[in-house]
């Protein structure tokens, strides 16, 4: 592997851096939350409804040329002579000159009062569809009662007795079913919702300028992995048993912080919503509390809490997640103990995370987000001792991260120019769309802070360089890759059609199909009967190469995790909404202050 052969371009020394269901009270000390994160009604959980978390803790959760200092060849005394030889021929070419110096002055001017609409749509490649594209996704993963002004026409009510398994029963109905199978599981829904909600955080202004932004904002687990896996059914068809699985917020510490981490990022999101805003914050902090305490584990290692689920998502460590849900709690609270926590075991995250994992950003590794988070602090709101060894560590870390992506030495590209994060024989395309997104957002804050580059020991990569790079890996993502195929469903001329999906595949003909029935619809050559418009599919290996089939779930599946780093990089690579004149400063589409606004304090004194 790339990464494993060459030194880490990150290491570092070791030293410090620093609906709710009602539950009997014997019940509610054994499990402070259920293993579910779902939200009923969109993507980021609502006021009305985050009913998955069931908390021990009774809460719901210029620079200009001087071209006039250029010395002239001639001197200032030099006299010309016109002598006009054709008075109408010279009549007709001052009224060409003039007509020429009105379109040159009156065409920006022109350009810049077109709706702002059509402006969007003069690239080639239209990221506006592509952000609509992908969110109507998670329209047609929603469980339970299914919106009827919802744009997928092919899903319905679902999910209703999720919970009623359960001695006693809780209510686990809503949320998101996790790809083409119909299993909720509340580790990847937990980051899908962070991820969302930090997208809409840095880049709201350009969701809003899109008409996108009541759509991310409007848009755990409780079922058995092998029951969902080995039954082609649709969800609205399901009829097999679905039990719960329940964990402890003091052992299944990386569940817990990634929880927090949703909790904490999403207050922030819908905090004009006061007391929602709230009660999210206070439910994270009482969880943080309880995950952050001796004895932690993880989540899959409890056969209790997430055994089952260690087949499709199987954690390999917690430290990451609890300075990831540390770092987000201090942004949601402004209470520097969250942060502290975060900056002292943040060498520890990294000494913890899979060897072959540095650089990558997904549902199992939060390092190097965590330390673009660090590094934003340290550019804007630099709190000095204690933390300032803690920032500088993530910041050095970040830099090394962004050179890695882009200098070609640690991490191989496809020969169409997809960076290969993990080429172990995972699909590439979900961590390429995350590099993107981070290396998007990195570039943001160095133009932010008035600097041009990126530096890499003594080589260093422009702003320029660092956006061509994160365009490239989403426009490869729509098409621009050898396959000529877009892994978007529904954008391009050319994309996938054989879905892995049960929903899709199977068709709305007001048939009900048991697990056995439904198979034919999984093994069928013909196009999936409903298009899966925003899915990105699992897309094509490390040499570029792609097959269109629904039983190779390598290629063709979907998940919510992975389109939560499509939508996050799309916005990112996205024009920034026009200015009017007089505006100041760079236009980046991006909110430095929105994520800092509950921090009103001063460094601590030495």
């Amino acid at each position: 592997m790339a990464a494993a052969a060459s030194p880490s371009p990150y290491s570092m020394d070791s030293s410090p851096m620093n609906s709710n269901a009602e539950v009997s009270e014997i019940d509610r000390t054994r499990i402070p939350f259920v293993h579910t994160v779902p939200a009923a009604s969109r993507i980021l959980p609502s006021a009305s409804q985050w009913n998955s978390i069931e908390l021990d803790f009774n809460l719901v959760p210029r620079s200009e040329n001087a071209y006039h200092s250029i010395p002239s060849n001639y001197s200032k005394s030099y006299e010309f002579e016109l002598v006009v030889s054709d008075k109408p021929y010279f009549k007709r070419f001052l009224i060409i000159l003039g007509l020429l110096v009105l379109v040159a002055i009156g065409l920006p001017l022109l350009l810049h009062f077109l709706p702002q609409a059509h402006r969007h749509k003069t690239s080639p490649m239209n990221f506006t569809l592509a952000v609509a594209h992908s969110l109507t996704f998670f329209d047609a993963q929603k469980s339970g009662r299914y919106p009827t002004t919802s744009p997928v026409k092919f899903r319905g009510i679902s999910g209703m007795e999720d919970g009623n398994s359960r001695n006693p029963p809780v209510d686990l109905k809503g949320g998101f079913y996790d790809s083409g199978n119909n299993i909720k599981f509340s580790f990847p829904t937990a980051y899908t919702v962070t991820l969302l909600s930090w997208s809409v955080i840095e880049y709201h202004e350009k969701f809003d300028d899109i008409n996108e932004l009541d759509h991310v904002g409007s848009t755990g687990n409780g079922t058995n992995p092998f029951t969902d896996l080995s039954c082609w059914e649709k969800p609205e068809d399901m009829s097999y048993p679905r039990p719960v699985f329940a964990c402890d917020g003091t052992t299944a510490a990386d569940l817990a912080g990634e929880v927090v981490a949703a909790l904490s990022a999403a207050s922030i999101v819908f905090r004009d919503e006061k007391d929602y805003s709230n009660e999210l914050v206070q439910a994270a902090e009482s969880l943080y509390v309880a995950a952050t305490k001796k004895g932690q584990t993880t989540y899959t290692s409890v056969k209790a809490c997430g055994g089952e689920a260690s087949r499709v998502y199987n954690s390999s460590g917690f430290q990451d997640e609890l300075v990831w849900g540390g770092t987000w709690l201090f942004f949601a609270t402004g209470n520097t103990t969250f942060l502290e926590y975060a900056a002292l075991n943040f060498s520890a995250a990294i000494k913890q995370q899979d060897p072959k994992e540095q650089g990558v950003f997904y549902w199992n590794n939060k390092v190097v987000a965590t330390g673009i988070l660090l590094t934003r602090l340290r550019f804007f709101r630099d709190l000095g001792f204690p933390f300032e060894i803690g920032f500088k560590a993530a910041s050095d870390m970040t830099e090394a991260m962004i050179c890695s992506y882009l200098s070609d030495k640690h991490f191989h590209k496809s020969p169409g120019g997809l960076i290969v994060l993990m080429p172990d024989g995972s699909p590439p395309i979900q961590y390429a769309a995350t590099a993107s997104f981070l290396t998007k957002l990195y570039s943001d804050y160095l133009e932010l802070g008035l600097q041009s580059s990126v530096t890499c020991g003594k080589d260093g990569f422009s702003l320029q360089t660092m956006r061509s790079f994160s365009t490239s890996q989403v426009r490869y993502i729509l098409g621009e890759n050898p396959m000529k195929m877009s892994y978007l469903v529904g954008f391009g001329k050319k994309y996938p059609t054989h879905v892995h999906h049960r929903a899709a595949s199977i068709p709305k003909d007001g048939k009900k199909y048991s697990c056995l029935e439904g198979e034919q619809w999984k093994v069928k050559k013909e196009p999936n009967p409903n298009t899966l418009f925003g899915a990105m599919v699992a897309g094509p290996d490390k040499s570029d190469k792609f097959s269109d089939d629904r039983t190779k779930p390598w290629f063709t599946e979907p998940t919510i995790a992975s389109n939560a780093g499509l939508v996050a990089a799309l916005i990112a690579t996205h024009d920034p909404p026009e200015r009017s004149f007089g505006s100041k400063g760079p236009n980046l589409g991006i909110d430095q202050e929105r994520i800092f606004s509950s921090i009103h304090l001063t460094p601590p004194a030495p």
